[in-house]
């Protein structure tokens, strides 16, 4: 008799919709419009963004690397250890958001990372994205804490957390290697509690039409 084994958790067709955002894992067929953002917006992002090691092959470049990231994060998204999400505007690929470094037990936590084409900049669209991400994480994941980490200097960033009205907890110094240097970074969470109080604002807010 063939041994019958349960199915593997899947993602394939994850999507999350705000307003005017929909989020889903990128896959190999997105190279082309995620590296030509990525490739016109290189200053803008860079100097927020660790640096890359220099003979790590660059997904920007190459479209198998880019496949291969694609399948990492489709391995990390099983694993539950990282869900990682491009944001798409009108159908077009306008940036990346990140649940990182999921921790079960005790902790139930995890952080979350983003970054926006800069031609959309200033639209709240990463804000609405965060509270897309938000809801996933609370309602679906059941994680108890959502931490972001932004570096002081950077206000575009924190104007996000400045329209959520995201709870600051204070600075973490020389937190993380940011393009060389090992920097500061203003910390940023939002428990369960928090988002069940907050709820229908959230949703009113951003999400529902």
């Amino acid at each position: 008799m063939t041994a019958v084994h349960p199915a593997r958790p899947s993602n394939v067709g994850l999507r999350l919709y705000g307003r005017r955002v929909v989020l889903r894992p990128l896959v190999p067929q997105d190279f082309t419009g995620w590296s030509e953002v990525r490739r016109r917006n290189g200053e803008w992002l860079t100097v927020w963004e660790p640096m890359r090691m220099v003979h790590h092959p660059d997904p920007e470049q190459n479209r198998d690397v880019f496949a291969a990231r694609c399948g990492a994060r489709d391995r990390e998204r099983l694993a539950g250890s990282q869900y990682a999400f491009g944001i798409f505007v009108d159908g077009a690929f306008a940036g990346e958001i990140n649940l990182n470094n999921v921790v079960r037990g005790a902790f139930q936590s995890a952080t979350i990372g983003y970054w926006i084409d800069k031609s959309r900049a200033g639209r709240s669209l990463m804000a609405e994205a965060l509270v897309v991400v938000a809801q996933y994480a609370f309602e679906n994941l059941h994680l108890h804490r959502l931490e972001i980490c932004i570096i002081p200097r950077n206000s575009n960033s924190r104007r996000v957390m400045e329209k959520l009205d995201i709870r600051t907890e204070g600075v973490a110094e020389r937190f993380l290697e940011i393009n060389g240097t090992w920097e500061d970074h203003v910390r940023y969470g939002i428990t369960i509690e928090e988002w069940n109080e907050r709820r229908e604002d959230f949703l009113e807010g951003w999400i529902t039409p």
